[in-house]
């Protein structure tokens, strides 16, 4: 089961309940058109530089965005759309690569704790740690007796998160399979995007409906109410970035983050000569 809020454009996975992936219909484009949603997006960006230098100044609260989605599913492309003239200072992106061989010596939750965002941060992940129970999963990389009971644990990190005042944003972005197929095709026929492309993509997508399981189950069994999963219907990129940047700043405003006091008799100072 999931809830759809028509106003966002996107469809929150409801905690414990029942979830179907399938069910959700990643051409969705909230009856918008493109160039009022590029319209539209630019103003969601305005507001979240905004409320992202009241939250920077009030250093007492984290905003944590997780994205995940299947090879192409354009999670570098969203965070370079929405995030476009924030402060950098104040907005820290780590993508998550194979890990290394010091990550490997720790437990599974280590590397991404180690990056989760300060007090004043925005913190955004490409890719997370629940790639320790979607490709690990699908690759067989451990055993299901170690990646299963994963799903309690990441909870219980987010939970904890959630309770040091870090407030969690996850977007899954949802395309279909012959989306993928075109996005693939367009990186082999343009020079300049084959630095995009490797060969093991194509394996990869052999594996669609294995990844489509384990996202699902993912999803479902880690949507909680203090960190619920939102999916966002992603073929068309244009309302994919409109849906995340207004979430993005919805979430910000309803933190209501505060500028400090100002010291006391700033208003009457001169600056000398």
């Amino acid at each position: 089961m999931a809830s759809q809020d028509s106003g966002a454009g996107l469809v929150t996975v409801v905690p414990g309940a029942p979830f179907d992936l399938s069910a959700i219909d990643p051409d969705a484009d909230g009856g918008l058109d493109k160039g009022a949603a590029k319209l539209a997006l630019a103003a969601q960006r305005d507001r979240i530089r905004t409320l992202q230098e009241r939250l920077y100044a009030e250093r007492s609260r984290s905003l944590l965005v997780v994205f995940q989605a299947i090879d192409t599913g354009g999670k570098d492309g969203t965070i370079r759309a929405v995030f476009e003239g924030v402060n950098p200072q104040g907005c820290e992106v780590t993508s998550f690569k194979v890990p290394s061989q010091a990550e490997r010596d720790h437990d599974f939750l280590w590397r991404y704790h180690a990056r989760t965002p300060a007090r004043g941060i925005v913190g955004v992940f490409n890719r997370s740690h629940y790639e320790d129970v979607l490709a690990v999963r699908v690759k067989n990389l451990v055993p299901e007796a170690v990646w299963r009971p994963r799903y309690g644990l990441i909870n219980d990190f987010e939970r904890m998160l959630t309770e040091e005042g870090t407030t969690i944003l996850k977007f899954f972005l949802h395309i279909s399979k012959a989306e993928q197929k075109e996005r693939l095709e367009a990186r082999i026929a343009e020079p300049k995007k084959h630095w995009k492309f490797d060969p093991a993509d194509l394996v990869e997508r052999q594996a669609w409906d294995v990844y489509q399981e384990a996202f699902t189950e993912a999803l479902g069994r880690c949507s909680t109410p203090h960190a619920p999963w939102h999916v966002v219907p992603a073929n068309r990129k244009w309302f994919r970035n409109l849906v995340v940047a207004r979430t993005i700043a919805e979430t910000i405003e309803a933190m209501d983050p505060r500028f400090p006091k100002a010291a006391s008799g700033i208003a009457g100072m001169t600056v000398p000569d």
